[in-house]
């Protein structure tokens, strides 16, 4: 089989390979599974059935920092009504309006399931634990110009176990590193549609460090989700989605279509 890289070599200018929708979730080993959270609350001598009301301070909490964080940036949080309300195409329009600095771009606001957990006696052990069960609880989603990463959004939910959505996209990330290393590029929605060096981006694309990313990831949580602090295992991030593009750049508009 001939790729279409070989096919098309001649009317080829060049080739890049770099991360796309990366989307990574964040855990809090001491609270995140049922017993792990049952555990917590015995360390701490908090009756099982008085769940609530330990969860609920750190739901107002979040809920506090978030309209002080709205407030603070000149924003109104928009609460979404509508199933089917796009937030991007929402984020497209504020941020040509507000332009590509870094800082807070938006604030939304939803009720939308979540994880939980409920109160149970076991009366054949006579042990009092937690249970998992679904509920349904305020989320945010906080949308931000990062410096390193471009425009990310992070999901907050305000109710315990407090598991977080971390997302960005590798193009966007690519292109603020390129601009610093000095290499001239034009990115165009999701793709590169011009690069000055096409094996300097490429060796600049192999060398995106993780453990960067990790420290970003702890600081970024601790902007936007306060009740981190009373944890002290902080949060343990996973991959759940990450993507790899391929930008196949033709000499000629007409060559390619």
């Amino acid at each position: 089989m001939t790729l279409l890289t070989e096919r098309y070599a001649d009317k080829i200018r060049g080739v890049l390979s770099c991360l796309d929708r990366v989307i990574i979730t964040g855990l809090i080993p001491e609270i995140c599974h049922a017993a792990a959270m049952t555990s917590y609350l015995y360390a701490r001598k908090i009756r099982i059935f008085d769940y609530t009301q330990f969860a609920e301070p750190l739901r107002d909490e979040i809920r506090l920092h978030a309209e002080r964080l709205a407030q603070e940036n000149g924003l109104e949080i928009d609460f979404i009504r509508k199933k089917d309300f796009r937030k991007e195409q929402r984020i497209k329009e504020i941020v040509a309006k507000r332009g590509e600095h870094p800082g807070l771009v938006h604030i939304f606001s939803a009720m939308e399931p979540c994880p939980s957990f409920k109160p149970w006696h076991e009366k054949k052990t006579g042990k009092t634990l937690l249970k998992y069960t679904e509920a349904k609880c305020l989320h945010y989603y906080f949308y931000f110009i990062h410096e390193e990463l471009g425009l990310c959004d992070l999901h907050v939910p305000t109710w315990a176990p407090f598991r977080l959505q971390f997302y960005f996209n590798g193009h966007n990330a690519l292109a603020i590193r390129l601009g610093k290393r000095g290499v001239g590029s034009r990115l165009v929605e999701n793709g590169f549609v011009d690069l000055q060096n096409f094996a300097q981006a490429q060796k600049i694309a192999h060398t995106f460090s993780i453990q960067k990313l990790h420290r970003q990831l702890d600081k970024i949580a601790g902007q936007f989700c306060p009740v981190i602090r009373h944890f002290s295992s902080g949060y343990h991030w996973s991959l759940m989605q990450v993507e790899l593009s391929t930008d196949v750049i033709f000499k000629r508009q007409a060559d390619l279509q």
